[in-house]
């Protein structure tokens, strides 16, 4: 062989086994979980674990450390419980699987504080009261849907001492999983508040107002998962019904084809409504300023006779039109345009242009009219209006109108009253769609197994709308939840805080609301069953016609009551 060949191939050789050697040195690297990070909190006055993954047999090395932050503040190491000692170093070596955890002892609370793990640095950690916040949406609802009730109040307050962390919205079919995706912890601060759980903001405002401790909210919640979603295999072994539910997605390929028929349904059902609508095809589109819609009907928006065929109602797109006199001196002004609620979508338009859309019910309409948009006399808002197959209607008792900022208070032009409607495109109902994220155990093995190792002072539970049609069971599904996540957190008296439901529906709607009620018992029921369970009143500040009412702020005071009165009477 030609020398320069082989010299060829000893120099490729050469730089294979040097990537190989770079790969395997990263691959050495301790790897820290998501919440082991800059900013976070640690449960005072009990045993912390910090633990990750290395190398099998590596050795790793945790220090607090004294000194100065890299923001030149003076660090001190942290105060430890009576009969506790904190070590100088804390070391651990990694298992054949490459996992390690060191338990560091009690401390008191304080902060913030320096650790080293080997080479990384974890910056900003507080010692305080940490708590699993978890359920559904309303536990999820963050502060920006609150603010028409506490928009001062939330603009006033920062806290560096309350801290909050968003465990990402994932599922899992196949086993308990070690970690979540990134995500960081969070000060309150006017930069992160509106990404806050309402409910937890308002929770560790309160906690901290009444006893100075640092608090730390760990956000594993996601909106409309019913309680068997948040449960283990084995916390389920009583309800095979659910198991075998949940053994139907543990194909990948299986679920991955129903995605697909799903896209491919919805994407026909939409081309089809694009087509079929004349608002969006005839010469003068109907959301223009200039479209003569003098040969509509009118209605009142909150009626029935509208939406449908007078029996039952019609899905596809509606469109709606009402004209407003805009003063001379609001002439040209920024504006925001407030349409209550809408079932179920919608796309606005203001003088023929389009301000906002928004693609499913609950969400306020809150939308933004540029400045030079309005102008002074008449003005057209226009809605397209999509429904899925129910009847399409705007939420009464909720704000409807165009505010317009002026100095001292704000001129408010009300569009409540009569619209000119007109249907567009009728549909049959739209394609159902799969939200895995309901299904049995999905929701454990992705967002709380991952938590197994930290350590919280209890767990606030905001959950059971989604299985008021199924109340008879929850009682029993509530309980094994709790005892599951007390075996999974090894804390057989881990507190929990259970939210009552808040009161919803109409008066008319008689079954509805016994339905709540009853939900509620079971809701007690569980709490009376449990031990170190509390039921947290909330049925009385409930909303009849908002599934997520605005005021979080009592609720959360409620709840920050009750656990102060569990610490102190373990005192």
């Amino acid at each position: 062989m030609h020398k320069n060949k082989v010299y060829i191939k000893f120099r490729l050789g050469v730089a294979v086994l040097l990537c190989l050697c770079s790969a395997s040195m990263a691959e050495a690297k301790v790897k820290l979980p998501a919440l082991i990070s800059d900013g976070m909190v640690l449960q005072r006055e009990q045993t912390v674990k910090v633990w990750g993954t290395a190398d099998a047999g590596e050795t790793v090395t945790v220090r607090f450390l004294k000194g100065k932050s890299a923001d030149n503040v003076k660090i001190a190491l942290p105060s430890i419980t009576k009969g506790g000692k904190l070590k100088d170093t804390f070391t651990a070596t990694a298992d054949n699987s490459g996992k390690w955890s060191i338990t560091l002892p009690p401390m008191k609370a304080g902060g913030p504080y320096l650790m080293s793990v080997n080479d990384i640095e974890i910056k900003d950690i507080l010692i305080g009261d940490v708590w699993l916040c978890s359920g559904q949406s309303n536990m999820e609802l963050p502060v920006s849907r609150v603010t028409d009730m506490f928009a001062e109040e939330i603009a006033s307050y920062n806290n560096d001492k309350i801290r909050h962390i968003i465990i990402p919205k994932v599922y899992n079919f196949h086993a308990p999983q070690e970690d979540t995706p990134q995500t960081s912890w969070k000060a309150l601060n006017q930069q992160n508040v509106m990404q806050f759980s309402a409910l937890a903001y308002f929770f560790a405002k309160a906690s901290y107002e009444k006893n100075g401790i640092p608090v730390g909210l760990v956000n594993s919640s996601w909106g409309g998962t019913p309680v068997e979603a948040w449960i283990s295999e084995e916390g389920l072994k009583e309800f095979p019904l659910y198991i075998n539910d949940k053994r139907q997605y543990e194909d990948d390929a299986f679920c991955a084809h129903i995605k697909k028929v799903e896209s491919e349904n919805f994407s026909r059902w939409n081309r089809s409504l694009y087509l079929g609508d004349a608002g969006l095809h005839e010469s003068t589109p109907w959301y223009a300023a200039d479209y003569d819609d003098s040969h509509w009907k009118t209605i009142d928006m909150f009626s029935a006779d509208w939406g449908n065929n007078g029996l039952n109602p019609i899905g596809g797109s509606h469109w709606l039109r009402k004209d407003v006199d805009i003063p001379q001196n609001y002439s040209g002004k920024e504006a925001i345009l407030r349409l209550g609620c809408i079932v179920d979508a919608d796309s606005v338009y203001v003088n023929g242009q389009f301000v906002g859309t928004t693609g499913y019910q609950y969400p306020p309409r809150i939308y933004k009219i540029p400045a030079g948009l309005l102008k002074a006399g008449k003005n057209n808002v226009t809605v397209r209006l999509i429904s899925n197959g129910g009847q399409p209607s705007f939420v009464p008792e909720k704000p409807y109108k165009i505010i317009i900022p002026s100095e001292g208070q704000n001129e408010e032009i009300s569009l409540e009253g009569t619209w000119k409607y007109r249907l567009g495109a009728p549909m049959p109902n739209a394609p159902s769609m799969m939200f895995f994220c309901y299904k049995p155990v999905c929701l454990y093995n992705a967002m709380i197994a991952p938590l197994k190792n930290y350590t919280f002072n209890g767990v606030i539970w905001y959950q059971g709308e989604s299985n008021v049609s199924r109340r008879n069971e929850y009682a029993s599904l509530l309980t094994a939840m709790i005892a599951d996540w007390r075996r999974t957190f090894n804390r057989p008296n881990l507190p929990f805080y259970i939210v009552e439901l808040a009161d919803f529906l109409s008066k008319d709607d008689i079954d509805g609301r016994k339905a709540w009620a009853e939900m509620r018992q079971e809701q007690a029921k569980a709490a009376k069953q449990n031990t170190h369970t509390t039921l947290i009143k909330n049925s009385d500040l409930g909303e009849w016609n908002d599934i997520h009412p605005l005021n979080k702020k009592t609720l959360g005071e409620r709840v920050a009551d009750a656990a102060l009165k569990q610490t102190d009477d373990k005192k």
